[in-house]
């Protein structure tokens, strides 16, 4: 006879049965159970599926982001914003301006180091330093009057990518990464591609997850630097497949066993993503298998400047990688502090410096907007190009260089959802202190949300009793450069 046919054994059964769902129930009400979506802020959270796509707050006009962040705090004045009075006042003091500034005695005034002139439809001035990016300001919405909250690398750097000066917050593709999840499943959703020279001054705090859960870090790659150990070494192909069939049956018994194990299950999914980078990753970094013409245009293939170069091919990557699915690029131009020799810190020399800084990222990120464009990918993909803070427009004393100023400096958008050829803001007629439309880099961060279909003030994160959000308790989306 079926044991279940037998009474005893039935009622034994059933009795069973009905505590294992009271067990379960409760699990579930407790939020123990390894597929019950965690809510720890306003994103639903299933521990087994990390990545999956999420829906946004509202219809999106982004789906991908590439930022391009100059390190070291370029120069607006040497750049974007044109100032015909500094010009006229070049060598004299600054009237009623500082003795002494971030790193020493102010000197006089200093005209732009570079020749500005009138670009495209619009007639927008921009500097000859970056000859290539110039011809696309028609492409391009500038906001003049930004500031940030510190004058220190550093600090200035957290602000920028997480909002706040202090280490231990995630960051903006973190956030995003947390929201939206991934579009694809064998690539990483978020990727940070370090300058070649190096990383920037705060390094992993750029692309950290700070208090979200470390699935949502961003994944550092570039074309020089894969990642490593993507291959186990002296094991050939059969045995390793044959190794992850046999661990991931015996994760699924573990998990099945052990249910209330989010950890375990967060970890499973890592290591499933893992697994499919193993083939999809030295695909996308092989950028040599790119047509010559894609090389020329982008600069991969100067032999002289090989920073240039290798930027180049990090540009390349980039494009690969939001072509392929990956929702959150950040690009890296410039390394950590060395007196203006690896990226844009230029207090001492800056116009030899920027000689050199300019040349690596001008054409690589100009191919990149044309390339993006070309392919139908930037009506798709919002890219932002920024610094941390910016330029004062005075000398420092017995030096060639201008010192940190938070106070107004330059960033600019273009791409899905941008109006081209718009100049927001407004530094007053020496760049000394934004005057007109200013705005925080709150304000900068909280437009990139909403252009991915997210409101910045209902994406939140509980932390130590706090609803945390990438813009504090602040943040204005900027209508006005907006299409």
């Amino acid at each position: 006879m079926h044991p279940l046919l037998d009474r005893r054994s039935f009622l034994n059964s059933a009795s069973n049965a009905l505590g294992a769902i009271a067990l379960t129930s409760l699990l579930d009400r407790e939020r123990l159970l390894a597929n019950t979506p965690i809510y720890n802020g306003s994103v639903a959270i299933d521990p087994a599926k990390p990545y999956a796509p999420r829906a946004p707050h509202f219809q999106a006009k982004a789906k991908n982001v590439i930022v391009v962040f100059c390190a070291g705090a370029v120069s607006q004045l040497e750049t974007w914003d044109y100032k015909p009075k500094l010009i006229e006042w070049d060598d004299r003091p600054l009237p009623g301006g500082p003795s002494v500034t971030f790193q020493g005695p102010a000197g006089n005034l200093a005209k732009p180091q570079y020749r500005f002139q009138q670009r495209g439809q619009t007639g927008k001035w921009v500097s000859d330093l970056i000859p290539h990016l110039a011809q696309l300001s028609d492409q391009i919405a500038f906001v003049h009057s930004l500031t940030s909250k510190s004058n220190t690398h550093g600090p200035a750097e957290n602000f920028l990518s997480t909002g706040f000066n202090l280490d231990g917050f995630p960051s903006l593709g973190a956030w995003v990464t947390y929201a939206l999840g991934s579009q694809c499943d064998n690539l990483p959703a978020y990727v940070a591609i370090p300058d070649p020279r190096g990383v920037p001054q705060n390094g992993s705090n750029n692309w950290g997850p700070g208090f979200l859960p470390a699935a949502f870090q961003g994944t550092t790659l570039s074309a020089s630097d894969p990642i490593r150990h993507l291959k186990a070494s002296g094991v050939s192909e059969s045995a390793d497949a044959a190794t992850k069939r046999l661990l991931e049956q015996m994760q699924k018994r573990h998990l099945q066993a052990h249910s209330g194990d989010t950890l375990l299950a967060a970890r499973i999914a890592s290591y499933e993503l893992a697994a499919k980078m193993q083939l999809s990753v030295p695909q996308i970094t092989d950028i040599d298998r790119e047509p010559e013409h894609v090389l020329k245009a982008y600069g991969a293939d100067d032999l002289v400047n090989k920073d240039k170069a290798a930027f180049a091919k990090n540009c390349i990557l980039a494009r690969r990688l939001v072509e392929s699915g990956v929702r959150f690029v950040q690009l890296f131009n410039g390394a950590y502090a060395s007196a203006g020799k690896l990226n844009w810190d230029g207090h001492n020399d800056l116009k030899n410096q920027y000689d050199i800084h300019a040349s690596i990222m001008d054409q690589p990120v100009a191919a990149l907007i044309r390339d993006l464009k070309a392919r139908g990918l930037l009506e798709e993909t919002l890219v932002v190009w920024c610094t941390e803070f910016g330029r004062m427009p005075f000398f420092q004393k017995g030096a060639k260089g201008r010192d940190h100023n938070p106070d107004g400096f330059t960033c600019w958008m273009t791409g899905a959802g941008i109006q081209g050829g718009v100049s927001h803001g407004q530094t007053d007629e020496l760049g000394v202190k934004a005057i007109q439309d200013v705005h925080p880099l709150y304000d900068f961060n909280a437009t990139i949300l909403h252009l991915l279909g997210l409101d910045h003030e209902r994406l939140t994160y509980e932390h130590n009793g706090i609803q945390r959000r990438l813009t504090n308790v602040e943040g204005n989306v900027i209508h006005s450069i907006l299409s």
